[in-house]
């Protein structure tokens, strides 16, 4: 399945580019701009300095694509198109129809079973603590 270049670039943008904006944008509101360039000139570690800013901003940049999400669904968080298929052979392909009498008295003891637990849960709820 092609995955739409829009879509592509819209995740891209949310996953990788966002997190670094509000890290540098985090950085240059708290110590300036010796502070964003402090980032990229700080070789310790051998650590990636996108992948550093990156990790500072995923947290503020899930807050914002939350927010996003609740404008609109799917809008901060993109939704993942999926590609579902039955193999045949499967255990859902080919229901078993050899023994339909007991799975059915199976299935009505355990919602028996079910039934009595709320009953349970239902007086429990309903007395005063």
């Amino acid at each position: 399945m092609a995955a739409n270049p829009l879509d592509t670039l819209r995740l891209k943008l949310m996953q990788d580019v966002l997190p670094v904006g509000v890290a540098v944008a985090e950085r240059a509101r708290k110590g300036g701009f010796k502070d964003v360039v402090a980032a990229f000139s700080n070789k310790a570690g051998g650590a990636d300095p996108l992948a550093q800013l990156r990790d500072e901003g995923e947290p503020l940049a899930s807050q914002l694509r939350s927010g996003l999400d609740r404008l609109s669904p799917g809008l901060g968080n993109p939704v993942m198109k999926v590609d579902v298929r039955v193999e045949p052979g499967s255990a859902m392909a080919e229901p078993n129809h050899s023994q339909p009498v007991a799975d059915q008295a199976l299935l009505l003891s355990r919602l028996a079973a079910v039934e009595q637990r709320l009953a349970q849960l239902e007086s429990a709820l309903q007395q005063p603590s």
